[in-house]
């Protein structure tokens, strides 16, 4: 090993301009390795801190058509409570997000065509157009290759598949969907907008 410096989670995240608990969550997923002292306190690699740092400053200085707007999420759930629960622990997050939603496909597809999101979070069922005929119609149009699809849904595997299936790419996450499960993926894709969701 070249580099046996460590940071606490703490100073990462004034490096990384992150709250603690982004950073928290970045570890917890995987996005930044980690290990515990004997008194329970996280320690990151230097090394895996100041990459994630140059990659913000490159990021930074290329001209892209995201910098000039937030990371925009769509929720496209007919659930109206589950929509305020999403929407409450998207808010949270630092960076901040764009939220929008629809509480039907139809509505969700026309949000996708004018807002153009980065990340879609859908359900299956859903009155008018469903999820499935959304998921195909985004995965289809090559206009929305660099949005991103989860679908949360009641559904197993098996009644999926049944219904036509979705594209295999799309993570399919079971109802309901822990909080900071989400909130840790839209962290992730708002960093590496091109990782897999």
């Amino acid at each position: 090993m070249t580099d046996l410096r460590f940071y606490s989670t703490k100073t990462a995240a004034e490096m990384l301009g992150v709250s603690l608990r982004t950073v928290q969550l970045w570890v917890e997923n995987g996005r930044l390795p980690a290990w515990k002292t004997d008194g329970g306190h996280r320690r990151i690699p230097a090394d895996a801190v100041d990459r994630m740092v140059a990659d913000q400053r490159n990021q930074a200085a290329a001209p892209t058509a995201t910098a000039a707007r937030p990371f925009r999420v769509l929720l496209v759930e007919d659930d109206e409570h589950l929509l305020q629960i999403y929407r409450m622990a998207l808010e949270t997050l630092s960076p901040p997000v764009e939220i929008l939603d629809a509480t039907n496909g139809y509505d969700g597809l026309l949000l996708i065509g004018s807002s153009k999101p980065d990340l879609v979070v859908l359900d299956l069922i859903m009155p008018g157009i469903d999820g499935f005929r959304l998921c195909r119609t985004i995965d289809a149009q090559q206009e929305f290759a660099a949005t991103r699809i989860v679908v949360v849904t009641s559904l197993d595997k098996h009644a999926i598949a049944d219904r036509g299936g979705i594209p295999a790419h799309i993570r399919v996450f079971s109802k309901p969907i822990p909080m900071s499960v989400l909130q840790s993926l839209v962290m992730t894709l708002q960093v590496s907008p091109g990782a897999t969701a």
